[in-house]
């Protein structure tokens, strides 16, 4: 078994009526418009797949009035993966498009940083806005999950695979984790939403939906301690990702990342 891993953005939703005010923190121009892509991430290596975050389906899509393109799971299928064969899930943190729909992996086990679930079902829960970013039934899935002995905790950096591995960053989450693949290509490095846009870690401007503002600004430089070059650096939610890397075949919504951009930024 290999360790060096092939690595694709699936993109599952858009939301294009955001301006850059909800993108960034203390933005030149606030009013522009700025958009918005969701996606999940699947690693294979030849022998095995591990999905990177699981996104959200139609019931959360409804629920928040965030329409989604495709099921995250059944997107899978283009890559002929079976959601169902998925043995090896990582959780970047716990908020609503990452982390919705967990029963469509019935036999994964799912890795998460200790700080995240107890972030999630403690006392900061009960302030509206911290609150607002996660759903109570994902939540309650994963707290299930730990009850059946199908959830690895990470307590700051572990490996999840040979070549895969895993580093707590907090910021946006009190327990957000980036994922460290080694690739071809080089060490690559999916920030999530330790940077949801290029823009985030490049101009050091945080997002605004923050825990702590000084860990998410120190988490831009794990970033490039793991990734080392912007072309091994993979926001969480620009549409640029589409724009840089080559597509795979006629699906025209999986893009693989681990060869480097096929287009110069």
């Amino acid at each position: 078994m290999s360790d060096s891993w092939k690595v694709y953005a699936i993109k599952y939703a858009d939301r294009n009526t955001r301006t850059r005010a909800d993108s960034f923190i203390f933005d030149d121009h606030p009013a522009a418009q700025h958009g918005m892509d969701y996606f999940v991430w699947l690693l294979t290596n030849g022998d095995r797949h591990i999905l990177v975050d699981t996104g959200y389906d139609s019931t959360e899509a409804n629920r928040r009035d965030r329409p989604i393109l495709r099921d995250p799971s059944k997107a899978l299928e283009v890559m002929d993966v079976d959601a169902a064969k998925i043995d090896t899930v990582i959780i970047t943190h716990l908020h609503y498009d990452h982390a919705g729909g967990l029963d469509r992996y019935p036999n994964a086990i799912f890795h998460i940083q200790e700080a995240e679930m107890s972030f999630a079902t403690g006392p900061c829960m009960c302030h509206d806005t911290l609150r607002m970013p996660f759903t109570a039934d994902h939540v309650c899935d994963m707290v299930k999950h730990v009850y059946s002995g199908r959830v690895v905790f990470h307590n700051g950096p572990g490996q999840v695979a040979p070549g895969v591995r895993v580093h707590c960053v907090g910021g946006h989450s009190r327990g957000l984790q980036v994922v460290d693949v080694d690739t071809e290509y080089g060490p690559l490095c999916l920030a999530s939403d330790a940077a949801h846009y290029y823009e985030n870690y490049l101009l050091r401007k945080p997002f605004p939906i923050v825990e702590n503002v000084e860990s998410m600004i120190k988490g831009y430089d794990t970033l490039f301690r793991l990734g080392g070059t912007q072309g091994r650096i993979i926001p969480g939610h620009d549409p640029l990702v589409t724009k840089h890397y080559p597509s795979i075949g006629q699906s025209g919504f999986v893009w693989r990342l681990d060869t480097g951009p096929d287009k110069p930024f």
